[in-house]
């Protein structure tokens, strides 16, 4: 007798989770069918429970009977018997002939469609492309193959299905099978508490919000113009700052693609509607290309007044230097130049020059480690976990969460200000050596946007806090703070650490013709700034 206990039906108990968790938080963003979906899953028989979730975790819709082998569930035809009365599958669906392709085999096409084949050496893409010229009305299965004796199953509550789970997760990119890592221990979160203000959606029409831009971005990417795209699109607006976002994005990307096609006014107005990161700057660029380089002077000196994020000012004020340079006016007096402190090594070579590097330069009281952007982010994790994981409003509503919704939000840290504040703090008075011990102890293995376990062991660790004065810290916490996005990356390579001295130096490598990129110039700006020992190492191959 099957029982929801039994291991082989992991997936079901998990999916029953899922839907109870929809019940007791989600109830008020469903509507009858969906709640009457989740009232009458748990009443069918356990075999076409486990069937519908099988169904459901697989890719596509249309599945031959002949194909479904699953040993606790047993006998496909009954099992599905419940689901075909619900109408939650069809066993008649019609079929195009892209899913029709989709399903059979080259030699079953070649059988069912010879007379319409030229030759019969045809590889099945060449097939498919051939029949789709002759082929263009959906049918049935048993239509389109008469001689095939097979059973289709369809699902019929796919789009259902796909509205729950994203109700679950707050998007479409996370899947049930979170549940199954979570499980067998692969991956492990945050308990976060949830509470009716944690929700990603606040009422149905966010729901209906984030489909709808979902839809339009799909048609988009499936080659829909973007003057169509925007009709679809219509006059759209949301107060939810998280899918407020999203459409800003989306209207970002298809600027990106008039710029790209070379309609440069339609680009230029659309840059103008939104609000997305960069679009200022790609907005100088297309006034560039329009010959407006007055007006293009006049965006550039707005953003170096008031930029953004980091990024911005580096490219608005290349933006001026040409600009001006061909309206004839006088160069602005530019920054000192950043003086590298410079190593030129030669080497012989190596799948990995940091790597290389790292070994060449190591000594007996002083290792090197390869970390890029590791380390800082991680000891900034261990730091201001409580922080990080505050279930504030919209930033946790499931429990599968590595890190807050919010994060690359303008006002992430502004929601968070008093209690990373408490966090950093602790640099002061020096509670942070037990702090991040702690965490390190307790949280070890949990998922983190900031942490990279593997590469923070404890030996790590310890020789960071020996080696990385506190202010050193506090300075580089509070950089990630202002643009987490732009600057949680072009950190230097390498750290090298001299524990009984309590020193260190980073390294920032470059290989034979690479060069330093933007980013990497900012932090190695920085760094210069507050005193920080980083070089930049220089490498050519001996042979």
């Amino acid at each position: 007798m099957l029982s929801l206990d039994a291991p082989e039906l992991y997936y079901l108990a998990n999916f029953r989770k899922a839907l109870a968790w929809l019940d007791a938080h989600h109830r008020d963003l469903m509507d009858d069918v969906e709640h009457a979906f989740v009232a009458d899953f748990p009443q069918v028989p356990l075999p076409a429970q486990a069937l519908l979730v099988r169904l459901v975790m697989r890719k596509g819709v249309h599945f031959r009977v002949s194909k479904l082998r699953y040993a606790e569930i047993g006998d496909i035809p009954t099992a599905a018997a419940p689901l075909l009365e619900l109408g939650w599958l069809i066993d008649c669906a019609a079929l195009s002939f892209d899913e029709l392709g989709a399903l059979l085999l080259k030699d079953e096409l070649a059988a069912h469609f010879a007379s319409d084949l030229p030759r019969s050496n045809l590889k099945k893409s060449e097939v498919l492309d051939h029949l789709r010229e002759l082929h263009s009305e959906p049918r049935s299965l048993a239509d389109w193959c008469p001689h095939l004796d097979e059973r289709l199953l369809s699902l019929a509550i796919g789009p259902l299905c796909d509205r729950l789970r994203l109700m679950f997760f707050g998007n479409l990119a996370q899947d049930w099978s979170e549940f199954v890592l979570a499980d067998l221990g692969i991956f492990r979160y945050e308990q976060v508490p949830i509470t009716p203000g944690s929700r990603g959606f606040r009422h149905r029409q966010d729901v209906d919000d984030y489909l709808h831009l979902r839809t339009c971005r799909e048609a988009f990417e499936a080659g829909m113009a973007v003057a169509e795209v925007l009709q679809q699109l219509g006059d759209f607006c949301s107060d939810s700052p998280h899918i407020g976002e999203r459409h800003q994005r989306l209207l970002l990307q298809l600027a990106q693609h008039l710029e790209r096609a070379g309609e440069l006014e339609s680009a230029l107005a659309l840059y103008r509607d939104t609000r997305a990161v960069g679009s200022r700057q790609r907005q100088i660029r297309v006034l560039e290309r329009l010959g407006q380089d007055a007006e293009a002077l006049v965006l550039a000196e707005q953003v170096l007044k008031a930029p953004h994020n980091a990024e911005e000012p580096q490219l608005a004020e290349r933006a001026r230097t040409r600009l001006r340079k061909r309206l004839g006016l006088p160069p602005v007096a530019k920054a000192a130049k950043l003086v590298e402190d410079r190593l030129d090594l030669c080497l012989p070579r190596a799948a990995s020059v940091e790597l290389a590097v790292a070994m060449h330069l190591t000594e007996p009281d002083a290792s090197v480690h390869y970390v890029e952007n590791t380390l800082i982010c991680g000891l900034f994790g261990l730091l201001c976990w409580e922080a990080i994981f505050a279930p504030l409003p919209g930033a946790f509503f499931h429990p599968f969460h590595t890190g807050p919704v919010d994060l690359h939000r303008a006002d992430f840290h502004a929601r968070r200000a008093e209690l990373f504040a408490a966090c950093l703090a602790r640099l002061e008075d020096g509670s942070y050596l037990e702090t991040m011990r702690r965490t390190h102890t307790e949280k070890f293995g949990i998922q983190s946007p900031f942490v990279f376990w593997e590469l923070l062991d404890t030996e790590r660790l310890e020789q960071a806090l020996a080696c990385l004065p506190p202010a050193h810290l506090g300075a580089w916490f509070r950089r990630l703070l202002a643009d987490i996005r732009e600057n949680r990356a072009g950190m230097p390579d390498l750290i090298q650490f001299w524990p009984a001295e309590g020193r260190y130096r980073m390294i920032e490598v470059k290989g034979p013709g690479d060069r330093l990129q933007d980013n990497q110039k900012r932090w190695l700006a920085f760094c210069a700034e507050h005193g920080m020992p980083v070089s930049v190492c220089y490498v050519e191959w001996s042979d």
